[in-house]
């Protein structure tokens, strides 16, 4: 509807200013800011006055009489009218209804996704945790901005590779090795009763705890990866144990929370890459040795500024006994991908903290000459905090993912208990919700908290994550979002219940009186309805705008604005109680293609939508 009103607009302004005046005018079409304006609302009329320099109602009212003169022979316009310098429309329910339902019907899971008129080969790069302890609470906000991303990519007909960076090596994994080498008196997470990650995160906490007292530790540790570099057989014998036991752990937790990659790439593996890269720059002129022996880069200037003390801002690309930075590693790995997946774009979904080293790298990519290199593009995060401040993973004070999921089943699984206790009055077990169900519907949501609470602020806004703001049932949550759709649900079995034992009678006499032959939409238009309908009719464009900007808390605030225009409609207009067949039956319409925007906007975040609550 909006591409016709669109079209529509544009010959007017023509008929009415000449062609050559709105070949360059650029317009909105968008959703008034109150009902009672109408349907839809344009800023055009402004755009030429200011164009024209003519008065911005003048221009409106000469648009709305033209427009009268179109509305006779279109089928979709019940009024047109000049708000200050705004032109307002008001659609016919039967047609505008129709139009938006029937297409949310039809496609069923696949509303909401499009296919771009040039798709392109996107690798995106996320996750990236160290090999020395569990996921943390950091890492969640990562995965879920992944997952969501990724997904919203995908649905814009791209092709999307998810790949990972292991970081498998250096100091800081050295440092776990250490301390249960020294500590650990041959225990193993199957000895300790712990799950393996995490057997390994608390050697690591032990190493800073001990290292407090003997400083010397951080120098074995170094020694002890200039061993692991040199090929020491004992030293990668220990590494590869603890190596595994952490990405064994991960493997759960990953499961859980739904993330994976299509390939993973280990630091150990190319963490020498780059080198060959950085001896032809250097051959070319793109670097530099300076009077340490470095080889350097420097950075544009007008891009990056000036050093404290006035110079031109460097960055070390190989150190003077040739051994490699990160840096390094990440040239030789980007130029790597590009190639062998033949990429459009690579986007690296790190935290804010690394905006330099990504700033950097891609200016040397695009120094060395690499065209690709303007489609890079580093998505980062802010900081997630605990009420008593950041993470800290050597004072051993994170959040696990493990942990914070187990809270948050805890959560969810006595507010669901509580919830059927208000409702009934009885205890969970007379109201027939089993053990294992209540158990099944605890981690939905409590991964639908987690996972909803990450992503509803957009990816650069620091977040105080709050565990039980997260799992309430009301305001701007997963399980307020899940619980509409759940509603929603229940509404519809109980429809099919009714109409099963012909308590509705289908006013032909036989069959599904929702049928979409016999659905009369003319009987939709209410303030809500309408409203509503507007959320339904926007999903493809919000999820195109987020893949676009790459922000999938427009996506997320979309969800929760449809399930709060849903609850508005269901309250203020009574479905199984509808007057008549033909209403109940629009209205059931509208009840499910609300919870089919709902469910596909919640699995676009990753987030599973639950048929009960």
């Amino acid at each position: 509807m909006k591409q016709a009103l669109t079209e529509l607009i544009y010959r007017v302004v023509a008929e009415e200013f000449g062609e050559d005046v709105i070949k360059d005018v650029s317009f909105t079409v968008s959703y008034p800011p109150k009902p009672d304006m109408g349907d839809y609302s344009t800023n055009v009329a402004m755009v030429v006055a200011q164009k024209l320099k003519l008065n911005p109602k003048d221009v409106a009212g000469r648009l709305v009489e033209s427009l009268k003169v179109h509305q006779v022979e279109s089928e979709s316009l019940e009024r047109v009218e000049a708000l200050g310098g705004f032109v307002n429309f008001t659609l016919k329910s039967e047609i505008w209804f129709k139009e938006v339902l029937e297409a949310v019907s039809s496609e069923q899971s696949a509303f909401g996704t499009s296919q771009s008129s040039s798709p392109e080969k996107i690798m995106v790069e996320y996750l990236s945790p160290n090999t020395n302890k569990p996921l943390h609470l950091g890492h969640l906000r990562n995965g879920v901005t992944g997952v969501a991303t990724i997904n919203a990519l995908a649905a814009q007909g791209h092709a999307v590779t998810k790949v990972g960076i292991i970081n498998d090596r250096g100091v800081h994994i050295c440092k776990a090795m250490l301390a249960y080498s020294r500590w650990g008196d041959g225990s193993t997470p199957e000895s300790t009763g712990k799950k393996p990650d995490h057997f390994v995160g608390d050697w690591y906490v032990r190493f800073a705890q001990e290292a407090v007292k003997d400083p010397t530790l951080e120098t074995e540790a170094q020694e002890m990866l200039q061993k692991w570099e040199a090929g020491d057989d004992q030293t990668r014998e220990l590494w590869q144990t603890l190596r595994q036991w952490v990405l064994d752990g991960w493997i759960e937790t990953e499961a859980t929370l739904g993330f994976s990659y299509d390939k993973p790439y280990y630091e150990s593996d190319v963490y020498l890459g780059g080198k060959d890269l950085v001896n032809q720059g250097l051959s070319k002129g793109v670097f530099r040795k300076n009077g340490k022996g470095n080889v350097v880069f420097d950075l544009p200037e007008l891009e990056f500024g000036k050093d404290e003390e006035g110079n031109a801002r460097l960055i070390t690309v190989l150190r003077s006994d040739g051994t490699s930075l990160y840096t390094t590693q990440d040239l030789g790995l980007a130029v790597t991908r590009a190639e062998e997946y033949h990429l459009d774009r690579l986007i690296y979904i790190v935290g804010s903290e690394q905006r330099f080293h990504f700033q950097s790298l891609f200016a040397i990519l695009k120094a060395l000459g690499y065209a690709w290199a303007n489609k890079l593009y580093h998505l980062w995060y802010g900081m997630v905090y605990l009420p008593d401040g950041k993470m800290k993973s050597r004072e051993g004070t994170v959040v696990d993912a493990d942990d914070l999921v187990t809270q948050m089943i805890d959560l969810a699984r006595q507010e669901i208990i509580d919830r059927a206790n208000r409702t009934n009055g009885k205890d969970v077990a007379n109201n027939r919700i089993e053990e294992v169900e209540i158990e099944r519907r605890a981690k939905i949501i409590a991964l639908g908290a987690i996972k909803f609470y990450l992503l509803k602020q957009k990816p650069t806004v620091d977040i105080h994550f709050d565990p039980k703001e997260s799992i309430s049932f009301e305001g701007h949550t997963g399980p307020y979002c899940q619980y509409a759709y759940a509603r929603a649900k229940s509404i519809e079995r109980s429809a099919e219940s009714r109409i099963k034992n012909q308590v509705v009678r289908d006013p032909e006499g036989s069959g599904d009186p929702r049928r979409e032959s016999r659905i009369k939409y003319e009987l939709l238009g209410d303030t809500e309805e309408r409203i509503l309908l507007q959320k339904l009719e926007s999903f493809p464009e919000v999820v195109s705008r987020a893949a676009e900007e790459y922000n999938p808390a427009l996506i997320a605030t979309h969800v929760f604005e449809t399930a709060q225009a849903f609850n508005s409609f269901y309250t203020s207009h009574p479905v199984l109680q509808a007057e008549t067949t033909e209403l109940m039956s629009a209205r059931l319409r509208m009840v499910d293609v609300s919870a089919q925007v709902i469910k596909n906007g919640l699995a676009l975040l990753g987030i599973e939508a639950p048929e009960e609550m």
